[in-house]
């Protein structure tokens, strides 16, 4: 999968600030689906799917650098 790839190639930093972007997002578009004025439904399921794909890399990350110090 191509964001799987791309998410890899950014650096950590890089990762954690979209996070915070793309959360700052999700409650936006909570409080916009709240107030029925909410434009694009299936925008809620894409942020929340890319941040399960920046968390799962940040893990994977965090694994390969605990395996590889100890």
């Amino acid at each position: 999968m191509a964001a799987i790839e791309d998410l890899k190639q950014k650096s950590d930093d890089q990762l954690q600030s979209q996070l915070v972007e793309l959360k700052r997002e999700q409650f936006n578009l909570r409080f916009q689906s709240a107030t029925n004025q909410l434009e694009k439904p299936s925008r809620v399921r894409e942020v929340r799917r890319t941040i399960a794909r920046i968390k799962t890399v940040q893990h994977q990350r965090a694994r390969a650098n605990a395996s590889a110090q100890g």
